[in-house]
């Protein structure tokens, strides 16, 4: 079952779902988003200051995905965006291991935000097309991520410039939340 056919079935129950996409400043957020509403990915030429939304409607279902700054003086404003979100996407530049130890203080923080209690992460190994990137079991390791037992998480490597694993991530996320939907979580 691929992403269109999960997109489907949500339809089916007028379902639409909020996802943030989060992580430091050049981890490739918008660079996702683009690729996930269609959007030619290379016309990403600084990072974002502020927040990008949009909104992927694939047969009347509604994903909302809003992808907001990275830079250390706009995270301070990430928590005005936590409301009501069913699923959280980090994206980790897997080519930076010089910024790993500010990634994973960063998403530690997410982490224990009441807001986001049980909202299901799914992390982006992004970047693996680069020759210095590290695997996901490496940023797994790194990141502590086998000790989250609060919410379901899952790390999948991509490339969001191309959308290699891509597809792969979000039919997780999407499955999850449509789960937790159902079961009113």
């Amino acid at each position: 079952m691929g992403l269109l056919d999960l997109l489907r079935k949500l339809k089916k129950n007028d379902k639409e779902a909020k996802i943030l996409v989060l992580g430091l400043d050049n981890a490739g957020k918008t660079t996702l988003l683009k690729y996930l509403s269609s959007e030619a990915p290379s016309t990403v030429e600084e990072p974002t200051k502020g927040f990008n939304v949009k909104t992927v409607v694939k047969d009347g279902f509604k994903l909302n995905v809003w992808d907001i700054g990275g830079q250390s003086a706009i995270r301070n404003y990430w928590e005005n965006y936590y409301d009501r979100t069913d699923g959280l996407v980090f994206v980790v530049d897997s080519s930076d291991d010089y910024r790993l130890d500010e990634t994973t203080s960063v998403f530690k923080i997410l982490l224990s935000e009441e807001k986001l209690k049980n909202v299901p992460i799914l992390v982006f190994a992004n970047k693996q097309d680069k020759n210095d990137a590290l695997q996901p079991n490496e940023i797994m390791e790194k990141m502590e991520l086998s000790n989250i037992s609060d919410r379901k998480w899952s790390i999948n490597a991509c490339v969001a410039t191309t959308g290699n694993g891509v597809v792969e991530g979000m039919k997780w996320l999407v499955e999850t939340v449509s789960k937790n939907q159902s079961e009113g979580k």
